[in-house]
Order: C-alpha cells, then structure tokens, then sequence
C-alpha cells in the first residue's frame, strides 16, 4: 500500500471521527459541563447569601441578647425596689400593730389599776368598819353607814 493512500484513508477516519465526535459527543458533554459550571457557580452565589444571612442573624442574636440583658436587669431593679418597698410596708404595719397592742396593753393596765383601787377602797372601809366596831364594841348598822362609807371610799 501506498502511504499517500494510507495518509489520505487515515486522514479522512480522523475528520470523520472528530466529526462525529464535535456532532454527537461533544455537545452533551458541553451541556455536562455547563450544567456544573451553573451548579458551582449557584452553590457559591448560595454559599455567600448564607454567609451574608448568617452575619444578619449573628447581628439580630447581639441586638436580642443585649435588649434581653437590658430587660433583665430593668426587672431585677423592679424587682428590688418591690422588695423594698414590701419591707417597708412590712415594718410600718408592725409598728402601727406595735403601737396598737401598746395602747390596748395601757389601757388594760389603767383598767386594772382602777379595779384595784376600787378593791383596796372596799378593803379600806371594811377594815374602818370593823375597827370601828371594836372600838365602839358595838355592832354597827351596815345600811345606816352605807352613805358615809360611800362618802368615805369617794376621798380616797
């Protein structure tokens, strides 16, 4: 065989075999790589959005945390006065009951000293009843000396 013939047949396998490889081989295989160049290139564009979505919520966490700091502490305060002001309340009722049962306790010691004055009176005129009967060695008229033991119970 001549090699001119065996160029030219070579030749002629070898652009048919590119033709048929750039008409049904090499166009699915763009369409392959395309799509996967679209794919990657959407993963990023996803990929940035969500580190841009991230750095959002990171920002809108801080705010959050920083109101609910704030909150907290503006409760604890309340929550301080409250308990002070409870306190107080508290110590101003027992010194108001402090003083109530005080007068009450006054009042019964004034009552309880006027019963004993009344008893040591009655003790009084019964012991001037009976010295006077020994003195007089008589027996006295309690109803008669009713009004002057009266009288006499009044001056003391």
């Amino acid at each position: 065989m001549n090699i001119n013939a065996s160029l030219f047949v070579q030749m002629v396998v070898f652009f048919l075999g590119a033709w048929v490889t750039m008409k049904y081989i090499w166009p699915p295989l763009i369409r392959a790589i395309e799509e996967r160049q679209k794919k990657i290139a959407d993963g990023l564009a996803a990929a940035n959005k969500g580190e841009k979505a991230l750095a959002v919520a990171t920002e809108q966490g801080k705010a959050i945390e920083a109101a609910a700091r704030a909150r907290a502490s503006t409760i604890v305060a309340d929550g301080e006065k409250r308990a002070q002001s409870i306190v107080d309340d508290a110590k101003a009722q027992a010194q108001i009951e402090a003083d109530r049962i005080i007068e009450a306790a006054k009042a019964e010691a004034a009552t309880e000293m006027q019963r004993a004055r009344e008893q040591l009176r009655d003790q009084v005129a019964a012991l001037a009843v009976q010295g006077a009967e020994q003195i007089l060695v008589r027996e006295v008229d309690e109803s008669a000396h009713a009004t002057m033991l009266d009288q006499l119970k009044a001056k003391l």
